[in-house]
C-alpha cells in the first residue's frame, strides 16, 4: 500500500509545481506585453540577432551571448529589415543600431517573443530552486520556497525582460547545486552536471565568475568539515580530499571554459566577415584603472585563452566599475557606496520575504535550523557575491542582486519549513504573510521595477530613494500614452529616461524631447528653449538628476522640490506650469556645436557655441565646447580663456563630480598642436 500513496504524492507535486509554472507564465506574458522596452532590451535583441545571423558577437560585447542568443530565436524567422552597420564605437553601435532595428519592424511583436523566449531561462530557474530547495529540506520547503519566488517583486519586474539577470542568477544556483550533489556523492555525471552548468553562468553575465571564489570556498567546507565515513569505509585523509576538490574544480573550470567558447562559435574574433570592434581592445585596455588587470587581459587575449568578445566585456566592465554616480535617499553621489545594495535590499524587497529572512536567521541562531551543511551551500554563495558588489561601484538597480535572492529563496523555505515541522503555526503565519505579499506586489502592477514595500512609502514613494532600474527603466511607454489620450493632451514635453534609445513616438507619443545624459551622450538631438510650457514629462531616472549631478549641474533641479499633478506608473511624472530651463537650453546648442565641428562647419559651429554661452555663461560643457569650436577654426588665443574658466569653474562646481573635465581640460591646456577638445 506504501506504493500507490508514495505515487499520489509525487503527482501531487508534480501538478503543484505545474500550477506555479502556469502562474509564473500568465504572470510574464502579462507583464511582457503591458510594458514598454527597457533601456537595454534594445541593444540586447539586436546583439542576439546578429549573433545567429552573421555571427557576430561585436554588438553589445559587455554581456556575454546566451540570453542573447535565447531571446533571438523567435525573431530569426521574420522578415526584417536591417539596419546598415555602421563604423562607430561598439557600444553606440548596438545602442543605436538596436533602436534601428526593433523600430523600423514590429517593435511590439518583436519584443513580446523575444521577453517570452528570455523568460524560458527565469522558468527554469523556478524548477530548480524548487528541485534544490525539495533535494535539501523537503518537498514543503520547495513549496515555500516557490510561493516567495511566485510574488517576489523583482524577479516579477526582471524575470520577463531580455536581459542578463535572471539567466546569471538559474545558472549561478544550478552550478552550486550540482557542485553539492558531487560532493555528496562524487561521479563523472555530477561533475559534468557542474562544469555545464558553470559554463552557462559564465555566458549569461560577466559577474558570474564570482562562481569560482563560491565553489572555492565550498571546497574548502568540504576539505576541513570530517563526515563520518561509511561503514566499512576507511576515512580519508585531509590531503587525499584536498586535492580530489581541487581536481573538481580544475575540471569545472575546464569544462565551464570550453561552454564559454561553445557560445562564441568557437571563434576567437568578435565579428567576422572582416569586420573589428572600434575601439581596438589594445585602445580599450587603457580605460582600465587597474594596470595589473589591464595586463593580465592583454595576455590572455595574446593567448587566444578565451573569446575577444568576452574579453571586451571584461575591459568594458572593470573600466565602469568606478564610474557611476549613485543615488540613495535622495542625494547623488560621486561613486559607489558600501552600504547601497543592502539598503536598496530592505527598501525594494517585501515585508513578507524580510520577515521571514528574519525569522530564518533566528532560526539558525536558536538552533531551530542546524543542517549546516546546506546552509554553508546557500549562505557563502550569496555573501561572496554581496561581498563583491558592496565593494564595487555599480550602484545602478537591485536587479543586480537577484543572484543573492535566488539562494535566500531555498535558505527560507528550508528554514520555515524545519519550524513548520516543530509547530504548524509557523506555517499558517509564512501562508498569512505569502498572502499578504502577493496582495502588495499585484498593487504595483505592471509597475513593478518601481516596487518599494509598504515600511517606506510603497511604490509612489521609491524614486525618493533610488533611481535607474531600481524605479524607473524607461518601461512606462504604454501607460503614458493611455495617460496623454485620456486627457486628450496633444503638445507636451518629455524628459525621458530611454532618449536616445528608444524612440518613443512609435508609442503614440507626441510629446517634444528635451535634452537627457544620456541623449546628450548617445548624440540624439533636442532642440531645448530656454523656457517650456507644461504638460512636462519627466521619467524618474531624469528627475533624480543622478546622472547630470547635483544642483547646478542638473538642467531640472527645479522638479526636483515641485509636486507633480500626476504620476504615471510611479515612474514618470507630469509637471504643469512655465518653467525656465537655461541650461538644458545651452547644452541642446552645445550638442549642436559639436556636431557641426565633426562636419567641418565650423562658422556654423561657432554660432551656436555662442547662443550656448548666453544662456549658460558658467557652465563647464558650454565653455569647453566654445574653446573646442574657437581651437578648431585655428584661434588659439581666444580659446585658451575658455579653457581655463572651464576649469577654473569645474574645480568649485561639485569639483567630485567634474574629475573626468578636470582632468580633459588640464590636459587640453599643457597641449600645443592637438586638434580641439569637443565634449
Amino acid at each position: 500500500m506504501a506504493r500507490p500513496h508514495r505515487t499520489a504524492r509525487r503527482i501531487g507535486t508534480v501538478r503543484g509545481v505545474a500550477c506555479f509554472l502556469a502562474l509564473f507564465i500568465f504572470q510574464y506574458s502579462r507583464v511582457a506585453d503591458a510594458n514598454s522596452l527597457t533601456w537595454d532590451e534594445c541593444n540586447h535583441m539586436y546583439a542576439g540577432y546578429m549573433a545567429w545571423m552573421h555571427k557576430d558577437f561585436g554588438l553589445n560585447p559587455e554581456h556575454p551571448p546566451l540570453v542573447k542568443l535565447l531571446a533571438a530565436v523567435p525573431l530569426v524567422s521574420m522578415p526584417l529589415q536591417m539596419p546598415a552597420l555602421l563604423d562607430r564605437p561598439y557600444e553606440k553601435e548596438a545602442f543605436l543600431g538596436g533602436k534601428d532595428f526593433l523600430f523600423r519592424n514590429d517593435a511590439n511583436t518583436m519584443t513580446f517573443r523575444a521577453r517570452m523566449a528570455a523568460s524560458l531561462i527565469t522558468l527554469l530557474l523556478v524548477v530548480f530552486v524548487f528541485l534544490a530547495a525539495r533535494e535539501l529540506f523537503g518537498t514543503g520547503a520547495g513549496f515555500l520556497a516557490l510561493g516567495l519566488m511566485a510574488f517576489d517583486p523583482t524577479l516579477l519586474a526582471h524575470g520577463a525582460v531580455v536581459t542578463t539577470d535572471a539567466g546569471q542568477s538559474c545558472f549561478l544556483l544550478v552550478s552550486v547545486y550540482a557542485f553539492y550533489r558531487y560532493a555528496k556523492g562524487p561521479s563523472a555525471g555530477r561533475l559534468a552536471a557542474a562544469g555545464m552548468a558553470a559554463g552557462l553562468a559564465l555566458a549569461s553575465k560577466h559577474s558570474a565568475a564570482l562562481l569560482f571564489p563560491m565553489l572555492a570556498a565550498l571546497a574548502v567546507v568540504e576539505v576541513v568539515r570530517r563526515p563520518r565515513p561509511e561503514p566499512g569505509e576507511a576515512q580519508v585523509a585531509i590531503g587525499k580530499r584536498a586535492l580530489r576538490a581541487a581536481a573538481a574544480l580544475a575540471a569545472i573550470g575546464a569544462m565551464a571554459t570550453g561552454v564559454l567558447w561553445a557560445c562564441y562559435g568557437f571563434r576567437y574574433a568578435a565579428r567576422g566577415e572582416g569586420r573589428e570592434l572600434t575601439p581596438s581592445l589594445e585602445t580599450s585596455l587603457r580605460r582600465v584603472p587597474s594596470r595589473t588587470q589591464a595586463a593580465v587581459l592583454a595576455e590572455v587575449a595574446r593567448l587566444h585563452l578565451l573569446p575577444e568578445s568576452y574579453l571586451f566585456g571584461w575591459t568594458d566592465v572593470l573600466a565602469k566599475s568606478k564610474g557611476y554616480h549613485s543615488y540613495l535617499f535622495g542625494k547623488t553621489y560621486p561613486t559607489g557606496l558600501w552600504y547601497y545594495f543592502p539598503v536598496g535590499m530592505a527598501i525594494k524587497s517585501s515585508l513578507a520575504f524580510l520577515l521571514l529572512l528574519a525569522a530564518t536567521v533566528w532560526a539558525m541562531a536558536a538552533r531551530r535550523f542546524r543542517q549546516w551543511r546546506e546552509i554553508l551551500y546557500l549562505t557563502i554563495p550569496p555573501a561572496v557575491y554581496m561581498a563583491f558588489s558592496m565593494a564595487g561601484g555599480m550602484n545602478i538597480g537591485i536587479r543586480h542582486m537577484l543572484p543573492v535572492y535566488v539562494f535566500l529563496f531555498v535558505l527560507i523555505g528550508g528554514a520555515v519549513w524545519r519550524l513548520a515541522q516543530r509547530n504548524r503555526r509557523w506555517l499558517y503565519a509564512a501562508i498569512a504573510l505569502l498572502v499578504f505579499q502577493a496582495v502588495s506586489v499585484s498593487r504595483a502592477y505592471p509597475a513593478y521595477v518601481a516596487y518599494a514595500n509598504e515600511a517606506v512609502g510603497g511604490p509612489k514613494k521609491v524614486h525618493e530613494y533610488m533611481t535607474d532600474s531600481s524605479a524607473d527603466w524607461a518601461q512606462q511607454l504604454k501607460s503614458v500614452r493611455r495617460y496623454l489620450d485620456g486627457r486628450g493632451v496633444t503638445s507636451c514635453w518629455f524628459l525621458y529616461f530611454g532618449e536616445g534609445v528608444i524612440d518613443y513616438r512609435y508609442y503614440g507619443i507626441s510629446c517634444k524631447p528635451l535634452p537627457t545624459a544620456d541623449s546628450l551622450w548617445i548624440g540624439e538631438p533636442a532642440d531645448a528653449p530656454a523656457a517650456v510650457d507644461g504638460p512636462v514629462l519627466i521619467s524618474a531616472g531624469v528627475l533624480s538628476g543622478f546622472e547630470f549631478g547635483p544642483g547646478r549641474l542638473n538642467p531640472y533641479e527645479q522638479f526636483r522640490t515641485m509636486h507633480p499633478v500626476a504620476a504615471i506608473d510611479s515612474g514618470v511624472f507630469v509637471y504643469e506650469g512655465h518653467f525656465e530651463i537655461p541650461l538644458a537650453a545651452a547644452l541642446s546648442r552645445a550638442q549642436k556645436a559639436g556636431d557641426l565641428l565633426k562636419k567641418g562647419k565650423i562658422p556654423e559651429a561657432l554660432g551656436e557655441a555662442r547662443q550656448a554661452l548666453a544662456f549658460a555663461p558658467d557652465s563647464v560643457p558650454v565653455n569647453a565646447t566654445m574653446a573646442g569650436v574657437l581651437d578648431a577654426a585655428g584661434q588659439r588665443a581666444g580659446a585658451r580663456p575658455y579653457y581655463e574658466k572651464a576649469l577654473a569653474l569645474a574645480r568649485i562646481v561639485e569639483p567630485e563630480f567634474q574629475e573626468e573635465w578636470i582632468s580633459r581640460l588640464e590636459n587640453r591646456l599643457r597641449e600645443t598642436g592637438s586638434a580641439g577638445l569637443v565634449p
